[in-house]
């Protein structure tokens, strides 16, 4: 099997894991929010550290909490915090739709921020993408009557953390592990307060669900598994491919998360969801025609 067979198959895999995750968290619905990303931190820090220890890199991760890397990991960590939560929570009060739309516009605030903070040329095709993308977000609001909120949340949140990860000096899993590092006091913070002081989820359910009941106990470390597997395989993937095929193949997650939200959780789609979202799908095409194109022509020019 060749490399790039081998990191089609990688991305593939995480895309899988990533879109059909909410039928994971689904059944910890009970949990209350915090209790589960405390637990979704701390054992995805024991496998990241097991991975960079067995690989002889846990030496690198000190080496990033210090001066401008250390508030480089600082911001990242606590964007990817809000997007894990927020997506947690989306499951929970039942609004995958509108998670699946939070990374379906993912690559076009990425665009956006791109220009913003880096100065990159935004192509008539970008623009053509970005304004689409703006209209189906405006279509919602004006439909629903409410600002699509947590699909730009997490769209928001998650294009930051790309931001940010651009310009970190280390590679994905060892900035990850530095990340969840830093979030581990806090997360066990919470986890004592709620086992030893009674404290309650922010959707009003007690807390204290590990060690209460074994299935729950091990789906709770599982969420380490369901968080660092697909991140361990993106990285082995982008490695290996091309970064157009990457940002191809995971539009799979979010239309995945679509399809569970639908066929198996039942949440409803309106007639405005059924106008917004193929603008966005018609967004994302134009983008990735363009991304394609212009992945070729830079491709022919190196071995010109």
């Amino acid at each position: 099997m060749s490399d790039t067979t081998k990191g089609i198959a990688a991305i593939i895999a995480a895309c899988v894991v990533w879109g059909t995750s909410p039928l994971f968290y689904k059944m910890l619905e009970h949990v209350p929010p915090l209790e589960l990303l405390s637990h979704r931190t701390l054992w995805s820090l024991a496998l990241f550290g097991l991975l960079l220890g067995v690989q002889g890199r846990l030496g690198e991760v000190p080496k990033l909490l210090h001066g401008r890397s250390l508030l480089l990991i600082a911001v990242s960590a606590f964007v990817i915090s809000v997007n894990w939560g927020g997506f947690i929570l989306s499951v929970q009060i039942g609004m995958v739709v509108q998670s699946s739309l939070g990374y379906f516009i993912f690559p076009l605030v990425m665009v956006a921020l791109g220009r913003l903070l880096f100065g990159e040329t935004i192509t008539r095709a970008k623009a053509m993408a970005l304004g689409l993308g703006v209209l189906a977000v405006l279509t919602l609001t004006f439909g629903l009557g409410v600002t699509p909120w947590l699909s730009l949340l997490l769209g928001g949140t998650f294009a930051v953390y790309g931001a940010v990860k651009k310009v970190v000096a280390s590679g994905p899993i060892v900035s990850v592990t530095a990340e969840v590092l830093l979030l581990a006091p806090l997360a066990i913070i919470w986890l004592l307060g709620t086992h030893l002081a009674g404290w309650e989820g922010i959707v009003g359910r007690n807390g204290a669900v590990f060690g209460q009941h074994l299935w729950d106990s091990v789906l709770l470390v599982t969420s380490g598994l369901i968080t660092a597997g697909p991140l361990v395989m993106f990285s082995y993937a982008s490695r290996r491919l091309a970064l157009s095929t990457v940002g191809l193949v995971q539009y799979l997650n979010p239309s995945l998360q679509f399809t569970c939200a639908v066929v198996v959780l039942g949440e409803v789609i309106t007639p405005w969801h059924m106008i917004a979202f193929p603008m966005i799908w018609l967004a994302l095409a134009i983008y990735s025609a363009d991304a394609i194109r212009r992945d070729r022509a830079s491709r022919k020019a190196a071995t010109a």
